[in-house]
């Protein structure tokens, strides 16, 4: 006898129209995002930029925002491949209610909404708040490089813009001195043409020209502004005229992106910051510098963290990076207890060996001896368990490894968007 097996019909008509919970069950983070967007999140600062009556209805912004977040909780950041969930997956359709924007819509959307879009980790990390989330007893600081939209081939150094500028523009005066003795009467030759346009070696040649001038004066006005800052108010002497460092280089396609030391070598990317508390490693503040150095961004943190939530953390821990007398001066001002490393601890010796130590007496010796004494119960033994596991889950597990914007303030809101993610994941994953 013959075995009998289920009806499969893939063309089978629906004599009902379905629910979307007959395709993604209840509880479901799609549905958290879609209700908590809806219900919880005030998005006027978008919803107010649309006041044009006329014209084709757009796609509703609530449902975009609920779209973006979603995306980036599941690790999609490209618009295309957000476009192509649209279609593909139901987690996606249970979002948008089964419609389809096509990825130029997410892009311009994103792009013309993304300070607001950033706005929004105020009101999720208050969420988080309530949810029992964030305590504000111990919060650790970290930084970590994060490559930009940008090649780090696409920047020189001020010694090769010298170089190249001369020999460009050795190349175009050779071109116009030809140009110049060319007999006039040959019409027939450039046909409809005028007969004087610079072919597109010597266009292209005048353009990177024009980019490498503007790249050097933008180093020269650092150079300057940096003299300025230096000089003190009681010299009257007249200032010098800035000196360019011949190895200062600025990047053609991102300007306000670094080369940065990386585990992999040196790359051209932005510093992301991030403060996390130590309850449920919720991000309490974010920012992003275009320097590679950490130590000026720790009271600016800190301060951000109080602006965020309206108080300040107990405890604050940080690596060496942050280390420095002006930053113990002021955490103890600001009133909160400090435990930054002083150095970094080689394998098989009992203290730390760096030049960070600092002087006997001094705020960077107390804080030697204070992590000395505290030793395995002291609240530094946490950082690393709090903050590092962070961007190990931005990173691997959320997939995100460049920016996707360029310049620094679009970097810093889309960073902050994907903090914003990380922290509706971690409220997901307690309200569930």
């Amino acid at each position: 006898m013959a075995k009998h097996f289920r009806p499969w019909n893939p063309k089978q008509k629906w004599l009902l129209p379905p629910e979307i919970t007959e395709f993604i069950p209840e509880g479901h983070a799609s549905h958290f995002v879609r209700d908590l967007v809806v219900e919880q999140l005030d998005l006027s600062s978008i919803l107010d930029t649309y006041d044009e009556e006329r014209g084709y209805p757009p796609f509703h912004p609530a449902m975009m925002v609920a779209l973006l977040l979603y995306a980036y909780t599941q690790g999609v950041f490209s618009s295309r491949k957000i476009a192509k969930a649209c279609i593909e997956r139901m987690d996606f359709a249970a979002v948008t209610g089964f419609q389809k924007p096509d990825f130029r819509t997410i892009n311009v959307f994103r792009r013309r909404h993304l300070t607001a879009l950033a706005g929004l980790f105020q009101q999720v990390l208050v969420l988080c708040r309530r949810a029992g989330l964030v305590a504000l007893g111990h919060v650790a600081l970290d930084g970590t490089k994060v490559k930009a939209n940008a090649s780090k081939h696409k920047a020189m150094s001020y010694d090769r813009m010298e170089k190249a500028e001369n020999e460009f523009a050795e190349l175009v005066k050779e071109w116009l001195d030809q140009a110049e003795i060319t007999d006039l009467g040959e019409d027939s030759r450039f046909r409809n043409r005028q007969g004087d346009e610079l072919p597109d070696w010597v266009a292209n040649k005048v353009e990177r020209q024009k980019k490498i001038r503007e790249a050097m004066a933008a180093l020269e006005a650092e150079a300057a502004e940096k003299a300025k800052a230096n000089k003190k108010d009681d010299d009257d002497e007249p200032p010098e005229p800035p000196k360019v460092d011949p190895k200062a280089q600025r990047n053609f396609t991102d300007p306000e992106s670094r080369i940065m030391p990386t585990k992999n070598g040196f790359e051209q990317c932005f510093n992301a910051q991030a403060a996390v508390d130590a309850e449920a490693q919720v991000i309490v503040a974010c920012d992003v510098v275009a320097t590679s150095a950490d130590c000026p961004q720790l009271l600016p943190m800190v301060d951000r963290i109080k602006a965020n939530l309206g108080r300040k953390p107990k405890v604050c821990s940080a690596d060496a990076g942050y280390c420095s007398e002006k930053n113990l001066e002021g955490m103890a001002t600001r009133k909160i207890k400090a435990y930054l490393a002083t150095g970094r601890q080689k394998h098989g010796t009992k203290a730390a060996t760096h030049a960070k130590n600092g002087k006997e007496g001094s705020l960077i010796a107390r804080m030697r001896e204070r992590l000395k004494r505290g030793g395995w119960r002291s609240p530094y033994r946490l950082r690393k368990q709090v903050v590092e596991p962070v961007f190990g889950q931005i990173k691997q597990a959320m997939g995100f490894r460049q920016f996707l914007f360029r310049g620094l303030a679009r970097v810093q809101a889309e960073w902050t968007l994907v903090c914003t993610a990380h922290n509706l994941l971690k409220l997901i994953r307690a309200t569930a």
